[in-house]
């Protein structure tokens, strides 16, 4: 870790600790998505980049202030706690080297997932982080505007990558992220949180649409567009959310037709998506291909071997190709029972947006609005896991979403507990609030 690194996260740590509850959130996030992952700060076998040392700082601070959860630990909670045990279990039958690596890994997703869940503790709280996420991509959005025109990386002095990759004659930026579909990945996210505070403050809003839509621009990546415009199909789906059921059973239904008209297999449609030029959606399918042929290489705890999978490999590693799908990586990290726990993991929250916004039917529509996004977002998210795996400082969107998710369990949880518990009837005038502060 350089000079200007170590400053800048000891002041980041420093905040983290001394800040009010509602606003630790900045500068975690501050550090998790200016600093580059490849500033690490080395304690012997042991990395930590800024991250991980911003968790450090925040599980201090709740040790010391006596900080809780909102509500009690939940089915979500506890998937991320078994996804994280069998992650370090399977390691263990891995190379000695993936152990430290899986430690690692746990403690960055647990540490992001369980302080945010203390940290958000109730609706207002959601609002808050998504106009900090706003303000915070606008350096990130101005860098990488200038770096797709001149090709020059302005987070450079901050360890990042010096100049942008050219492809098909433009430049793809990627500002302090370890790539530019992963830059592109983190705008994409942003961009619902803006939209939703269109109504509550516009001028945060439009702030953060336009940060979110720059960084996605600057990325030049398909990914990115594509995630965008499913989040917003997601979004727009809002008006038909009574006929939801109907939409998900003609989904199936068209993939199945799909599967009887077409020659490939329904995936190889990924292969068609180049909405920027320069795609790679050929080797996506391929590799689900590739994947599907190697079964029983990785189902059971994972496979430290995947070269032979296809016909390119990648630079940093010469046991591996390319695994551009995140589910893919969870298999190969710890097989079939690994992947199955992190899809467990999207699907339970999936279902607990649907139940929030079933006990929500009383509360205003915006509250509604909110919950209805957060499950949009994750569709993005769980789409986009189809074409990329996340790797550096953009898993804290994914797992910040889902703390943001997992407040909504416990609370609702609460509410419903106080309901039926509660023999007072209801005045008709009182609109109940759906999250409280615990």
């Amino acid at each position: 870790m350089n000079g200007i690194g170590l400053i800048f996260s000891l002041a980041m740590a420093i905040l983290v600790w001394a800040l009010p509850r509602r606003w630790v959130s900045l500068p975690f996030l501050m550090g998790a998505v200016y600093m580059p992952v490849t500033q690490e700060l080395e304690l012997g076998p042991l990395h930590f980049p800024i991250t991980r040392i911003l968790i450090t700082a925040g599980f201090l601070r709740v040790m010391a202030k006596g900080e809780k959860l909102a509500g009690e630990m939940n089915t979500l909670d506890r998937f991320m706690v078994a996804w994280a045990i069998w992650a370090f279990v399977s390691s263990l039958f891995h190379i000695s080297s993936e152990l430290l690596t899986r430690l690692g890994m746990v403690y960055t997703t647990l540490g992001i997932y369980f302080l945010f869940r203390i940290f958000v503790q109730d609706i207002e709280d959601i609002y808050n982080v998504f106009k900090i996420v706003c303000i915070v991509f606008v350096p990130v959005a101005a860098s990488m505007l200038l770096e797709r025109t001149t090709g020059r990386n302005s987070f450079e002095l901050m360890g990042a990558a010096s100049s942008a990759v050219s492809r098909h004659g433009h430049f793809r930026a990627q500002g302090p992220f370890a790539h530019a579909i992963l830059a592109g990945t983190s705008g994409a996210a942003c961009l619902p949180m803006a939209l939703l505070l269109w109504n509550e403050n516009r001028k945060f809003a439009l702030i953060g649409i336009a940060a979110a839509c720059g960084v996605v621009f600057a990325s030049g990546s398909s990914g990115p567009v594509v995630t965008v415009l499913t989040i917003l199909l997601g979004m727009g789906l809002w008006k038909y959310r009574s006929h939801l059921s109907l939409f998900r059973w003609a989904g199936v239904g068209a993939i199945i037709a799909l599967s009887l008209v077409m020659k490939d297999p329904v995936y190889y449609l990924v292969a068609r998506i180049d909405i920027t030029g320069g795609s790679t959606g050929w080797h996506r399918a391929a590799l689900i291909d590739a994947a599907i042929k190697h079964f029983s290489q990785w189902c059971l705890i994972g496979t430290d071997y995947t070269r032979d999978w296809m016909p390119s490999g990648v630079y940093w590693n010469p046991n591996h190709t390319d695994i551009t799908n995140y589910y893919l990586q969870m298999g190969v990290w710890g097989g079939m029972p690994m992947m199955l726990l992190f899809m467990g993991i999207i699907w339970i929250a999936f279902l607990v947006v649907g139940r929030a916004l079933k006990m929500s039917e009383e509360e205003p529509v915006e509250r509604q609005f909110l919950i209805w996004t957060l499950g949009a977002t994750l569709f993005g998210h769980a789409t986009n896991f189809l074409s990329v795996s996340y790797f550096d400082q953009s898993c804290v969107f994914i797992y910040l979403l889902l703390a943001n998710i997992g407040c909504l369990q416990a609370l609702t949880s609460v509410s419903s507990v106080t309901s039926e518990e509660d023999p007072i009837p209801v005045v008709p005038d009182h609109e109940p609030d759906l999250c409280h502060n615990s």
